[in-house]
């Protein structure tokens, strides 16, 4: 870890060419690792998708809650969804009419029963502390490792974090193997080193969710999410 202060950012206006689309859901439960079953099933319904540069399937996560409740470790176990849980696809703009025809699917995500209604076009974030819960790694790849790769992919890209966290490593299943992941906090980004991460993401995998980042609103909080 490394963590370096800087001054706050000035409001900055987004550009629109790559957004996130968030469809609301009546689902009951999913398999924590969800993320091949999903995938599997938004591209039968959006077979271009895995084509699309730039375009990507959020995995579904569920807040935690103060009750006692923490999120199960095992992949098998069950995350119960709230009406207020959205189905989120990052797709280019000249896409989102094309991602329309998701809007009535049903879909079968593991078992469970999925469908899909309305959607709202959201923009990305100014918001300067980000984080990807899933960015590819190889399973003999310590945190040091990993810290240093990613923070070179970054400067390829022109992006230089004041501060970088990652998180614990996990693994998701798909049928021709384990894909291992970790989870990266950036801190300290320009807006618009914030923005071209949101839009580009970091490694492969975006179709499982894997190298894209959402805004944090408070970096104090991170940990455990990260976790």
């Amino acid at each position: 870890m490394f963590w370096q202060e800087t001054k706050e950012n000035e409001r900055h206006t987004v550009p629109d060419d790559i957004v996130d689309v968030a469809y609301s859901i009546r689902c009951r439960c999913l398999p924590v690792d969800h993320a091949y079953a999903l995938s599997r099933e938004i591209m039968r319904a959006l077979p271009w998708l895995a084509a699309e540069e730039n375009a990507g399937v959020h995995t579904i996560h569920v807040a935690e809650s103060g009750n006692g409740w923490m999120r199960p470790d095992k992949p098998d176990s069950l995350l119960y969804l709230s009406h207020r849980t959205k189905l989120m696809l990052r797709l280019p703009k000249q896409r989102i009419e094309d991602a329309g025809k998701l809007t009535g699917q049903t879909l079968d995500v593991g078992g469970n029963t999925m469908q899909v209604e309305k959607a709202v076009v959201k923009p990305l974030s100014t918001i300067t502390a980000v984080f990807s819960r899933y960015i590819v790694a190889r399973d003999d790849m310590d945190e040091t490792v990993f810290m240093r790769e990613a923070q070179a992919q970054l400067g390829e890209m022109g992006i230089r974090p004041k501060k970088m966290l990652c998180g614990i490593a996990r693994v998701i299943a798909t049928p021709g193997r384990e894909i291992h992941t970790r989870s990266l906090m950036l801190a300290g980004l320009t807006v618009e080193e914030s923005v071209k991460l949101q839009q580009r993401g970091l490694g492969p995998g975006r179709t499982l969710g894997c190298g894209l980042f959402i805004p944090h609103k408070d970096i104090k909080d991170l940990r455990p999410v990260l976790d």
